[in-house]
């Protein structure tokens, strides 16, 4: 195995990172190379290095590259508000061409799997008329879907796919995680997004008593992924 994928997600806290983190541990454990990025977050944390975003930080543990945090994550902004106004206030120009050259970088380094994390859904806004999106479209790369599973996720679920093929690219699989497991009719909610998501499912996670890296991996299937 050697591919690189966007993580995408059907909105904020759907759960991309954790899942992200389970497929590199999976892959680790596979004894394939891993590497990652997370280009833009907000909502991070002054520490002496600078600002450090936790999401980026999970990442950044589950590489098998020795990278810099800065590589994971070149644009951080302390804010946890949308990134394109968190970095409005500082002056910066948050545009796809700005984030596609490091994102390169890190790809460049051949990892046999490289995930490249988005922010929030799949149209967050940058600067001007961009959209994150643009991003994954600039880069080609297919698309894992993060499924928050909650009341409405079918409609956000389908919408985004939508969108995914729309603009190009390839939904690659996609993962269903529970976030809130009262969800009325769990399994026929989990049955109508296979019947309507255009790709496999490569698992589905349930609310786990913690999320660590090592127990999301053992809800996820690598395998599952079309290559």
């Amino acid at each position: 195995m050697s591919a690189a994928f966007f993580i995408a997600g059907t909105d904020t806290d759907a759960g991309k990172t954790t899942v992200a983190c389970g497929l590199l541990y999976a892959a680790r454990r596979a004894g394939l190379s891993t590497a990652a990025a997370k280009p833009v977050a907000s909502g991070c944390e002054a520490t002496p290095a600078g600002l450090r975003n936790g999401d980026a930080l999970a990442l950044l543990g589950e590489c098998s590259l020795a990278l810099d945090y800065v590589e994971v994550n070149p644009f951080a902004f302390a804010p946890a508000i949308a990134p394109h106004l968190a970095a409005r206030e500082v002056g910066v120009e948050l545009n796809a061409a700005a984030l596609l050259a490091p994102v390169r970088e890190v790809l460049a380094r051949g990892a046999d799997l490289t995930l490249v994390e988005g922010a929030g859904g799949w149209r967050v806004p940058l600067a001007g008329r961009e959209s994150l999106s643009d991003l994954a479209v600039a880069l080609g790369l297919p698309v894992i879907l993060v499924v928050g599973v909650r009341l409405g996720c079918i409609n956000h679920a389908v919408l985004t796919a939508e969108a995914i093929a729309r603009d190009g690219l390839e939904l690659a699989g996609w993962v269903a995680n529970v976030v809130d497991p009262a969800t009325s009719r769990l399994d026929e909610n989990l049955a109508t997004l296979a019947e309507r998501l255009p790709a496999p499912c490569l698992g589905c996670i349930p609310r786990l008593p913690e999320a660590s890296p090592a127990a999301v991996a053992a809800h996820l299937e690598l395998g599952a992924l079309r290559r």
